[in-house]
């Protein structure tokens, strides 16, 4: 193997031990629940979900345990509601 690549690979290896480095501002993925599968997404400190539940209370499960998953890496904007952040940090 060529001797920078080995060299990628070992920083590759500490990146991933600091997840502090990664700040993320928007991502959508497909979050699979009890019952279906939800598209969750974030955009600039903002939460959506394909829930039913989202739709009246603009924070569920899904993003709540996707903001409890991902904190390390998102700005801190991107935390929900004062009541949903509270549920949050007990998850």
């Amino acid at each position: 193997m060529h001797s920078s690549l080995i060299g990628k690979i070992e920083k590759a290896k500490r990146y991933v031990q600091e997840p502090d480095r990664v700040r993320f501002s928007r991502f959508e993925l497909v979050f699979k629940g009890e019952h279906d599968e939800y598209t969750v997404s974030y955009d600039h400190g903002n939460w959506h979900c394909g829930c039913a539940f989202f739709g009246g209370w603009n924070v569920c499960s899904h993003t709540l345990a996707m903001y409890r998953l991902l904190t390390p890496m998102l700005p801190a904007e991107a935390a929900p509601g004062d009541a949903a952040t509270a549920v949050a940090s007990a998850v």
